[in-house]
């Protein structure tokens, strides 16, 4: 403290703001630690499976009216092609906007359950001093599901059979010009794009699945820089470093390849800081329950550190560094397994892959796996992997594109 006194104002400035950061940096590390800890006692119990409709999201929205009260304003801001309404929720009087969306894709529902969970955390803590700071700094702009005819038939594409993340320079889809309108009636600082991607996408070589996977979209075909895509980074960084603490190693970064029909790229060519999370896969989470933790979880941390203006302390250096996604991982590989042929004398000793799908039928979904590769399978990475050998299996059972009952393929291969 002594020595401090002899400083000029110019290097105690910077020494305050220097430990002022450092402080606000570890406040917002414990703050996401303890929304993870204590996720049971938040979670929207409510909801329990990603096949959930708009009728039933209107239920829970309703749910949570209650317990937010005065908190929370919601508008319907127009209807989906086949007359469903579509929402956006209204949190917070603080100037920095923050617009995020869901469900563009109809069967891409992780983050809007990670969305309801962050709205009944804030009922249940509306008094707590992280809140009240998210609250005061910030306005949190929700739409929840925008393609609820897709969610309805839990499809990617709209009722009309448009891909709406193409439709944004057209927009033909009544959905698209939800979007559209809505970003230009609040002109946010910042968005975030949320989105469900393939459950076997791999982090670079590492060959482990990329749970969470993110862009800070390009605006142009040079993928140039300026100041509203670095703060896309910055927010990316900011979101790595939280989620890291939890599933480290196993976070992407999508191609940022520029897609001129977008919105993510077009919205930051707009003016909108967008972050783009690929909610990816987990073992044995087919139902993206974690997922939808962490996206929680990431979510309300990156809110407290854009209303303390801590991740304008972040290097974009650590988004950069993202591992790219790659797809080289199935979900069950099969090593070296002897395949016994028709003939009854020929064999070969193969790899077999085999990846759990969703199967529906009239008893309704169930999960059985996929023949999807049969060969040398040495270079992928796998959920799991078995030891075949000198276990034999029929060829008639391991054919291409064939279903197959996870059940009998422990029968062969683990007792």
């Amino acid at each position: 403290m002594t020595r401090f006194l002899f400083l000029n104002n110019s290097m105690k400035t910077f020494f305050f703001l220097l430990v002022l950061g450092m402080t606000t940096q570890l406040a917002n590390s414990q703050f996401s630690k303890t929304l993870f800890n204590s996720y049971d006692s938040y979670k929207f119990n409510d909801i329990s499976t990603r096949r959930f409709k708009h009728a039933d999201l209107m239920n829970y929205l309703e749910i949570l009216k209650k317990s937010l009260g005065d908190l929370i304003q919601v508008e319907q801001i127009g209807s989906s092609a086949e007359n469903r309404s579509i929402n956006l929720l209204m949190l917070g009087t603080g100037k920095m906007k923050i617009f995020m969306w869901s469900q563009m894709h109809g069967d891409e529902p992780t983050a809007t359950m990670g969305l309801l969970d962050l709205l009944n955390y804030i009922s249940k803590n509306k008094n707590s001093s992280e809140i009240k700071k998210i609250l005061s700094e910030t306005t949190l702009l929700i739409i929840p599901m925008l393609n609820p005819d897709g969610a309805e038939r839990f499809q990617r594409r709209t009722s009309q059979g448009i891909d709406m993340n193409r439709d944004a320079l057209r927009l033909q889809t009544p959905e698209a010009r939800i979007l559209k309108a809505t970003r230009d009636r609040f002109n946010p600082e910042i968005g975030f794009n949320l989105h469900d991607q393939d459950p076997r996408y791999s982090v670079g070589d590492k060959g482990t699945v990329a749970v969470i996977s993110l862009l800070a979209p390009a605006y142009n075909v040079e993928k140039s820089d300026n100041v509203v895509r670095t703060r896309a980074k910055k927010l990316a960084s900011e979101l790595t470093l939280v989620l890291q603490q939890f599933v480290d190693n196993h976070i992407g970064k999508y191609d940022d390849t520029f897609e001129p029909r977008a919105f993510g790229d077009n919205i930051q060519k707009w003016g909108t800081s967008v972050v783009l999370i690929e909610s990816g896969g987990w073992k044995d989470d087919n139902e993206k329950m974690f997922i939808r933790k962490l996206n929680c979880v990431g979510l309300l941390s990156v809110f407290h550190s854009i209303a303390t203006n801590a991740y304008e302390k972040t290097s974009v250096d650590v988004y950069e560094n993202i591992p790219m996604n790659t797809k080289n991982l199935f979900d069950l590989i099969i090593e070296k397994a002897t395949i016994l042929f028709s003939d009854g004398r020929s064999s070969i000793i193969a790899d077999i892959a085999v990846n759990v799908e969703e199967i529906h039928d009239p008893s309704g979904t169930v999960w059985k796996g996929r023949i999807v590769d049969v060969g040398d399978l040495s270079v992928f990475s796998a959920n799991e992997k078995w030891n075949g050998t000198g276990r034999s299996i029929d060829a008639s059972l391991v054919e291409m594109n064939d279903i197959v009952s996870i059940e009998e393929l422990k029968n062969i291969f683990q007792k």
